[in-house]
């Protein structure tokens, strides 16, 4: 029997070349794109699965009011949380970034790029895997240092490395231990350090955030009392002190200052998905990203199957004399069943066969689309292919098998079939769900390419074309201003330089330092910290809108001077801020200007409240410098570029490469997941549309072939070709109509919700909508008045003979 079934289906094959290749092309397209969506699905949920420390890990963050989360804390919470209550059973302070640094040893010298910080607890909260060295041990003694083992191999090649010294940050340092990371995780570095101690020593009674904080509790159940525990400490022991310190009363002083910071514990598995603030260098994943990719994946997929069922039940009016033949015969219903599922099972196992070959040829694109490193393996990955198999078979076998089988003998026999109406309104259903689906996919391209357009386009409110943001290391026992003014003073005597500046940010960066601004008696502002040299804003081109810009021809300039931008103006409930008195950092500050509002760090977010003030205002500010900004003339720009990078390597830094990178490029980094975005929904439209002309041609197919002896008696009574092609499209029409209705519903209030992301958003108009429909209408009657053309040129005699 399974035999004759594989007959069968050869003999299928060869004879329906056609409907073939379009069974087995539409399934695997939408089974290849399911099979991208689960890779990557796999891959962000796969972060510290293996650590076996997870389930009783929290992250510490803080909510300071008005969506301000700060992902750093203070030196003082932990060791107060830990000796208060008996929740917490180990703590351990990191720093939130990796440091991109040279290491010597014997004479050779490396640039390292992700250099990490953290507590001698460390690795009890990072199992890794050591080769050399105790991980219970390593970070004990000052100045130890831990190598991964491809960063090892660098310098010691196979030796055990463990006592040797390395040359790092001018300082001496012993190796401790090799590591080897088992899988992905939040932190992967190269180096671990323990010189965050030397910090947290400085800052132990301080209470400004400034460390990345993971805790381990006793008992998972535990995290809610440990969020109130430090919610306390920060009342009882800062916000009480301030209060104090004020003379104020702690109600008058939260009703001047506002409410206390709120402790926010976020479990440590999964938490790379968080939408908040993240503390780990190894960045967040976009948890609506996801979800967007696995739910068009499975919308696909399903408008595969929907074109595979409306393909196999359009062919099979071709096999009702087989059917009705194989039923005279004795064969049972069940039989018959069976022998279309298998026939399915061999038609899906080709097109998952096929879109395999589509992922492996396709996925070094996917990665680099994605900036992955994904690969066809894994126990779970082929497990769920499995799965993906057999969910396929059964929902697009069933019903073309269940459907074939309730063909009646007689009817098909006496060639009486064709005009059975049997499941004609359940492929029409179909058809209209395909225009619908293609609807939204058409309308989501338009929309996403209309936002990225306007975020590529929209006004910066700065001008970074011709400013290089060179990269500025800091070298111990050596102030980082001081060399900077030496440096710009040798830098405008460069031919093509046209003006030098320094600040403690960066245009692009995600990178902010934040603090609070009190003016009055009005509530705390929380505002963006921006310290530059004098002539930064003027570069950049930021307009000033009152007052006046910093200058070095006042000395107030370099200390108690400041200026503020609209929003922070704003916040300020004041018309004019200029000459006004503000507190902020525990000092007084005078406004001497404001400008207007500029993007620093992305258009998918709000423009915070920004104090802009010189480097010497702030003795932090001077220590983070890390880049110089070089203003460069667009004439004979890369010989200007050359003649950098010569005098940088022999007057600034011979070791560290020269590293520079433009200042809008720079920022346009910041929405290049958006442009992903576009690109993703561009190619999944193409996709879709391919699906929905293969599902709109089975049905053109089945539904004309079904009519060709009602077109032959019309040609025979005089209907003229314009007449039969009006009313064989006249349903196809209808049925656009009616999935453009269904689709335009979804598809709107989706994508208002995705525009929410967006402080800076276009507003939805008509013409997506128009062009959407436009475009579909224009693609269904292509296909079908071809289709309706062919048949109107039947054979009459053919089909009347036997009349």
């Amino acid at each position: 029997m399974l035999k004759n079934w594989i007959n069968i289906f050869i003999y299928q094959l060869r004879h329906n070349k056609l409907f073939s290749i379009l069974n087995i092309l539409g399934l695997s397209i939408g089974i290849a794109g399911l099979i991208f969506a689960t890779l990557y699905w796999n891959d962000e949920y796969s972060y510290d699965k293996w650590n076996p420390e997870k389930d009783k890990t929290f992250i510490v963050m803080n909510n300071v009011g008005k969506g301000n989360i700060f992902a750093t804390n203070s030196a003082i919470t932990a060791p107060l949380l830990k000796s208060s209550t008996p929740y917490v059973e180990n703590y351990c302070y990191f720093t939130d970034y990796y440091s991109k640094e040279t290491i010597q040893y014997n004479g050779k010298t490396e640039i390292v790029d992700k250099i990490f910080s953290a507590q001698k607890s460390f690795f009890s909260f990072f199992p890794y895997q050591f080769k050399y060295g105790n991980p219970n041990t390593v970070l004990q003694e000052p100045q130890s240092i831990v190598f991964s083992e491809e960063t090892a191999f660098k310098f010691f090649k196979n030796e055990n490395p463990v006592g040797k010294q390395v040359k790092y940050d001018d300082r001496t340092y012993i190796v401790r231990g090799v590591y080897k990371i088992p899988g992905k995780s939040v932190v992967m570095p190269d180096v671990v350090t323990n010189t965050i101690e030397e910090s947290l020593e400085r800052n132990k009674d301080h209470w400004g955030f400034n460390y990345g904080l993971v805790l381990k509790l006793k008992k998972k159940s535990d995290a809610p009392l440990a969020k109130k525990a430090l919610d306390e400490i920060f009342l009882e022991k800062n916000y009480k002190r301030q209060a104090r310190n004020e003379g104020m009363t702690l109600e008058l002083f939260i009703k001047t200052y506002g409410e206390p910071l709120k402790t926010i514990v976020v479990p440590f598995e999964n938490s790379r998905l968080h939408n908040e603030s993240y503390p780990f260098p190894e960045g967040t994943g976009s948890l609506q990203f996801l979800r967007i990719l696995m739910g068009l994946s499975i919308v696909i997929l399903l408008l595969s199957i929907v074109n595979y069922i409306n393909l196999a039940t359009a062919n099979a009016i071709k096999r009702a004399k087989e059917v009705g033949v194989r039923k005279i015969i004795g064969a049972t219903k069940r039989q018959i069943v069976l022998q279309f599922v298998f026939e399915t099972a061999l038609t899906m196992l080709f097109a998952l066969l096929l879109a395999l070959v589509i992922v492996e040829v396709s996925l070094p694109f996917y990665n680099q689309f994605l900036n992955k490193e994904l690969v066809l393996a894994g126990s779970q990955f082929y497990l769920q292919l499995v799965v993906i198999f057999i969910l396929v078979i059964i929902v697009s076998g069933v019903f073309p098998a269940v459907y074939i089988s309730n063909f009646e003998v007689l009817n098909v026999l006496k060639g009486n079939y064709s005009h059975s109406k049997n499941g004609l309104w359940l492929r029409n259903t179909m058809l209209v769900l395909q225009f619908s689906i293609a609807v939204f996919f058409i309308i989501g391209s338009i929309v996403v390419y209309q936002q990225v357009q306007f975020m590529v386009e929209k006004d910066l409110g700065f001008n970074g074309s011709q400013l290089m943001n060179i990269s500025f290391r800091e070298q111990k026992d050596k102030g980082q201003f001081e060399r900077y003014e030496s440096i710009k003073q040798e830098l405008k005597k460069i031919q093509g330089v046209e003006a030098v500046s320094a600040a403690a940010f960066s245009i692009g960066s995600d990178w902010s330092s934040r603090g609070g601004l009190h003016y009055k008696n009005n509530p705390e502002v929380i505002i963006q910290q921006l310290g530059s040299d004098f002539g930064m804003l003027e570069m950049l081109g930021v307009k000033l809108l009152k007052g006046r810009f910093l200058t070095d021809k006042l000395v107030s300039d370099t200390i108690s001077n400041v200026l503020l931008n609209e929003v922070a103006a704003k916040t300020m409930n004041e018309k004019n801020p200029v000459d006004k008195i503000i507190d902020w950092q525990g000092e007084k500050y005078k406004v001497v200007g404001v400008v207007k509002n500029f993007h620093c760090s992305g258009l998918d977010k709000e423009i915070s409240p920004m104090i802009f003030f010189h480097i010497n205002a702030q003795k932090w500010t001077q220590r983070n410098i890390e880049s110089i900004t070089v203003k460069v003339s667009p004439r004979n720009m890369d010989q200007t570029i050359a003649t950098l990078k010569n005098f940088w390597a022999k007057n600034v830094d011979a070791e560290y490469p020269f590293e520079y990178s433009f200042v809008d490029k720079n920022f346009a980094r910041t929405y290049k997941k958006y442009e992903d975005q576009r690109n993703l929904f561009a190619l999944l439209n193409v996709v879709v549309i391919l699906i929905a002309v293969f599902g709109l041609f089975a049905l053109a197919s089945f539904s004309m072939e079904r009519r060709l002896k009602e077109i032959a008696i019309r040609k025979t009574l005089g209907a003229e070709t314009n007449i039969l092609l009006k009313e064989l499209s006249k349903q196809y029409v209808i049925f656009c109509i009616i999935g453009f209705l269904i689709g335009i519903v979804p598809a709107y209030l989706l994508l208002q919700k995705w525009l929410k992301n967006f402080p800076f958003r276009i507003d939805i108009t008509l013409l997506p909508f128009f062009l959407a429909f436009v475009s579909l209408l224009f693609l269904t009657l292509t296909i079908v008045l071809a289709k309706a053309y062919q048949v109107t040129k039947v054979d009459v005699l053919k089909y009347l003979k036997y009349e």
